[in-house]
């Protein structure tokens, strides 16, 4: 992409000024829109099994859960699904105002960096109810986690208002402003830079870490809890071992799957800031864009792999799901029936 283009397409614009944006501008990511509905399904059905309330899960726990599934669903949505139905079936739409190019392109880093906040937010409360019981009841309840949830999102937005002053329009057609292109100032002024290495030092590098730190202060205090009171109990089976056994499972399931399918992408963003190698490049034999649309791939995958995590680990889960499923068949036979 040419920045001193005159005539501007919107292939041209530029979705990775930042790390962390998913929507790639090439066609390697486009044609993958029947996975992408399926996948924003999958969220909303788990958004309805979760908001039931009846898979056994503490109301703290629920709130998180579907929080970051909402957050997931927004990122398919803003950073996946418009962008695709943009190109394949509105071409030159309004949908390429600037203004609404903009809108997009901020929304879509803000679901990412709610996605990303409400998952260190979930390891930090579960560390917490399982490793610090004094602080466990105060701290581990709904109106907490509904705070902690709204300061996430409220940060996020905060954080990714700049975002929106990036782009500038492409071209002026009848007086409207079209499309969105990088504004030359933002390689060359140092607060710019000093934001696009804020953002890749938040997100994911912090995040990662703190997921980390979490989980391992955690797994600790579990294994040695666990040995204690197998000291006192050898034979008969102990609940609470088997209960917190589940949680750490489901705590690790979804932090794991996020690092495992961020770290790529990750590597790439680093990459770029202290290489020559650049995003969408049009060589699809290039190592580094081979990787990068690799990475890209599995960004958008961890945006739905929490529904099967659930349905692995969460046995009520899965009967909620079957129930769901049913739902409609079962009415058609009744309906039969009369």
């Amino acid at each position: 992409m040419s920045r001193s283009s005159l005539t501007v397409t919107p292939n041209d614009v530029n979705y990775h000024i930042f790390p962390n944006i998913t929507t790639g501008t090439n066609g390697l990511l486009l044609g993958n829109f029947p996975s992408d509905v399926f996948g924003g399904g999958a969220n909303l059905l788990t958004i309805v099994i979760l908001s039931r309330g009846k898979c056994g899960l503490s109301k703290c726990i629920s709130r998180y859960m579907v929080a970051m599934t909402t957050a997931d669903l927004l990122v398919l949505i803003f950073d996946v699904i418009l962008y695709e139905i943009k190109e394949m079936y509105f071409t030159n739409s309004f949908l390429d105002y600037t203004f609404i190019c903009r809108l997009q392109f901020t929304f879509s880093f803000i679901s990412i960096d709610c996605s990303v906040w409400l998952t260190v937010a979930f390891s930090f409360d579960r560390s917490v109810s399982i490793c610090y019981q004094k602080l466990r009841n105060k701290y581990c309840t709904e109106k907490t986690a509904l705070v902690v949830i709204a300061a996430v999102c409220a940060l996020s937005v905060l954080q990714n208002i700049p975002v929106y002053f990036v782009n500038k329009p492409g071209i002026m057609i009848d007086n409207i402003p079209w499309f969105c292109i990088v504004k030359s100032a933002f390689y060359i002024l140092p607060y710019w830079m000093a934001y696009l290495w804020l953002n890749i030092i938040l997100t994911p590098l912090a995040a990662f870490f703190l997921i980390l730190f979490f989980n391992a202060l955690t797994i600790r205090h579990i294994v040695v809890t666990n040995r204690v009171r197998r000291g006192f109990r050898e034979k008969s089976k102990d609940p609470e071992i088997e209960s917190r056994r589940k949680s750490i499972i489901l705590l690790l399931a979804i932090s794991g799957s996020f690092i495992l399918l961020w770290i790529l992408i990750s590597i790439c963003d680093i990459s770029v800031q202290f290489t020559e190698n650049q995003f969408d490049q049009s060589d699809y034999n290039d190592p580094f864009t081979i990787m990068e649309q690799t990475g890209l791939m599995l960004q958008r995958l961890s945006c739905c792999t929490n529904t099967v995590i659930y349905a692995v680990v969460q046995t009520k889960f899965r009967d909620e799901l079957k129930n769901i499923l049913k739902y409609p068949f079962t009415q058609i036979k009744l309906i039969g029936m009369r």
